[in-house]
């Protein structure tokens, strides 16, 4: 065999690495997503995915910390007013938009009134607009300071600011706006900025080089955020065994919310790292109480008490997380034995409801999803502990957008679904209670509960507001609009050359601060 020349080889590598394009040499994570993300407009059209895709790009004047407390972010600092009804917002000097205009506090006051005032149909209007507090005024004083105007206090202001599901109510520049005032892409401040959205295959961010990072370490959503990688792509695989086959074979780097029946399997592998981490996330079996077939109480009940939360938990999670009747999760502060106490399963108490009742035989549907394994999953566990009390459940499977919509509308006698994670209780409890005619997302239609609601909102003693969570949690499980089934584990799956990836409560992921060797 003819030897080739040390010298003629490294020209030939030299000549093949002159080839290479500069994108070629750049460093791209890939990760995936179970499903595309809806819009890039901040808590506008939105669910779970989005959020995590948008959070990347963009930022607020304060977010959440790991510990699920508010800490500031496009702030350097902020001030209340002694009557709780004025926050006083001084930004961080240096900080740039993605177009590398600086950020002024007529930013800040142009993006709140475009979620205010304009056609964004924003997650958090109603909690702005009179359910939690009403916006007097925001205005700007100076170039780095703006003030915040409420009608009254509220001791969940800062933290309805920095809700994931709102977009942690973003700053963006005007130029996100196209000539005709709609919306085009979000030119944020995060630490990277929009590359490209190819609809159904990938979302590639790229990172942003005059990013103005915090000093603390990472924490949150807040802290230093530094990209040390040049690209993110979010890269959509709706199936989970697509999704197997693509991070083993290094398609991916990392799914950073594998099926936990997957656990086992992927931890044996030697190219693989697995994480996991209690998220806040919610998974719920959920009724339309304005719907005949489950209006009476009874019928709602029977059906808690033919469930075995436990049994149900295990299977979908495959052992790895605990059952939970309450909507504050297991990992809150808040969370204790009042909280711990839920449904016992007992079938011959759930047929004399159904009974009571007047239950003839029809049918019920459950509407479930294949995105997320765990809606189907718990959908047929809940029909076939329905079958043992007489009571008959159709599983009715649609795509995620469409059941989404129909939460939405409110169209539907019971779902199983999915909740984003909420950092407070009173947060929490808000996705699930409130009046129905004018929000019919809602599924806890009780004006003596939403009075409750408001007043943990407004107090800040922790001791009144645990006795207040008490109290709805035990009128929860005595008025039944929801069935709470468990918080979900996190559980990363990962090439072994990526580094720096942490989970947190709110099950999003992050990417800023990941590295690949």
């Amino acid at each position: 065999m003819r030897r080739r020349h040390p010298l003629a080889a490294c020209l030939a590598m030299g000549l093949t690495l002159a080839m290479l394009s500069p994108a070629d040499a750049q460093t791209t994570v890939k990760l995936r997503l179970k499903t595309d993300i809806r819009s890039t407009d901040p808590g506008a059209n939105r669910d779970g995915p989005t959020d995590g895709v948008v959070q990347h790009m963009v930022e607020g004047l304060v977010a959440f910390r790991e510990d699920t407390s508010v800490g500031p972010l496009l702030a350097e600092r902020y001030e209340v007013s002694g009557d709780g009804k004025t926050y006083t917002f001084t930004l961080r000097p240096d900080i740039r938009f993605h177009n590398g205009a600086p950020l002024t506090a007529g930013d800040v006051v142009w993006s709140w009134r475009r979620y205010l005032h304009g056609p964004t149909q924003w997650r958090c209007l109603p909690e702005f607009t009179g359910g939690l507090v009403n916006i007097d005024s925001v205005v700007a004083p100076d170039d780095r300071t703006v003030v915040f105007t409420f009608d009254r206090p509220s001791a969940l202001i800062l933290a309805t600011m920095a809700r994931v599901d709102c977009g942690g109510s973003a700053i963006t520049h005007r130029d996100s706006l196209g000539p005709d005032g709609k919306w085009r892409d979000p030119v944020g401040t995060g630490p990277f900025k929009m590359g490209e959205w190819r609809r159904g295959q990938y979302v590639e961010l790229v990172r942003f080089d005059q990013y103005a990072a915090r000093s603390e370490p990472r924490d949150g959503y807040t802290g230093a955020k530094k990209a040390t990688v040049d690209k993110v792509r979010f890269v959509v695989i709706p199936d989970a065994a697509a999704a197997k086959a693509a991070l083993v074979s290094g398609a991916v780097d990392i799914d950073h919310d594998i099926e936990p029946e997957d656990f086992a399997e992927l931890k044996a592998r030697p190219n693989l790292k697995l994480e996991t981490a209690p998220t806040m996330t919610m998974v719920t079996v959920l009724f339309q109480t304005r719907d005949k077939a489950v209006q009476d109480v009874r019928i709602r009940r029977a059906l808690a008490l033919a469930l075995d939360t436990r049994e149900i938990t295990d299977a979908v999670t495959a052992g790895t997380a605990s059952p939970n009747n309450s909507v504050i999760p297991v990992s809150s502060p808040y969370y204790t034995k009042v909280q711990a106490a839920g449904y016992t399963r007992d079938l011959a108490a759930a047929r004399k409801l159904l009974a009571e009742a007047g239950y003839n035989g029809q049918t019920i549907k459950i509407l479930a999803n294949k995105r997320f394994k765990s809606s189907f999953d718990v959908a047929v566990l809940v029909q076939a502990a329905a079958q043992q009390i007489g009571l008959k459940i159709d599983v009715e499977v649609l795509d995620w957008a469409t059941q989404l919509d129909r939460y939405t509308k409110g169209d539907y006698q019971i779902q199983s679904f999915p909740y984003s994670a909420r950092l407070d209780p009173s947060l929490s409890y808000e996705m699930v209670s409130g009046p129905k005619a004018t929000q019919p997302r809602k599924v806890w239609d009780n004006p003596e509960v939403e009075a409750i609601l408001r007043e943990s909102m407004q107090i800040a003693d922790r001791d009144k507001r645990q006795a207040l969570f008490d109290t709805l949690h035990r009128r929860q499980i005595e008025e039944l609009p929801l069935i709470m089934i468990y918080n979900e584990v996190q559980i990363a799956a990962m090439r072994k050359n990526l580094d720096g990836y942490k989970g947190w409560p709110t099950g999003q992921p992050r990417l800023w601060g990941v590295t690949l060797n």
